[in-house]
């Protein structure tokens, strides 16, 4: 496949759409298994659309392993696979950031819980990491629903509260602390409570 920046890279970080595991707090709206539905057609729709961009190799990072028949069927689409390896969230993002960045020039990672988000925002990241050490995509809640880098930096991900409203913040605060350049994309929102559940079937 012929990509517009070959030299950067796509990862999309995606839970094995398993009952009781995924979208949690979607639960009580949807039943365990319409949940883990909801969780499998949001993973398809973002490696597709960063498929269908071609704008950079895409890799699949799953979590706890990739033998899913969702992820077999995507990396038959296009995507590569690999597992998450490591502790927390910061851990795992890190390692698969720091292995990525050995053979790309510029890598961004996302999850799979933001609709809005198209192939013109992560575009506009892999652009504007030309110029800028690190890039964030703002989440409505508080999060940030991508990053995108040119060269590791673990203490980035180190103290973090994942899953709060504070994990923006502090992504800040741990960026200051490095000699780091970053800029912030629009925010956008992403699908974890009931109020997002509302807004993505309206």
């Amino acid at each position: 496949m012929s990509y517009r920046y070959p030299e950067s890279r796509i990862l999309i970080f995606a839970r094995t759409p398993l009952p009781g595991k995924v979208k949690t707090r979607l639960a009580p709206a949807l039943g365990e298994q319409g949940a883990a539905r909801l969780h499998a057609r949001l993973v398809m729709r973002t490696v597709q659309m960063a498929l269908a961009s071609q704008l950079a190799p895409v890799e699949l990072c799953c979590q706890p392993e990739k033998n899913h028949p969702l992820f077999i069927d995507l990396h038959r689409q296009g995507s590569d696979l690999s597992v998450q390896h490591g502790g927390d969230l910061g851990e795992r993002m890190h390692r698969a950031m720091a292995e990525s960045l050995k053979d790309s020039k510029s890598v961004i990672l996302i999850g799979t819980d933001c609709p809005p988000m198209d192939a013109v925002y992560l575009e506009t990241a892999i652009i504007k990491l030309r110029d800028t050490d690190v890039v964030l995509g703002p989440a409505e809640d508080g999060g940030y629903v991508l990053i995108g880098m040119r060269q590791p930096q673990a203490s980035i991900y180190k103290g973090i509260s994942w899953g709060s409203n504070r994990v923006l913040q502090q992504t800040r605060a741990a960026l200051q602390q490095t000699a780091m350049s970053w800029t912030e994309l629009p925010t956008l929102w992403d699908l974890d409570r009931q109020e997002d559940l509302k807004r993505f079937l309206s």
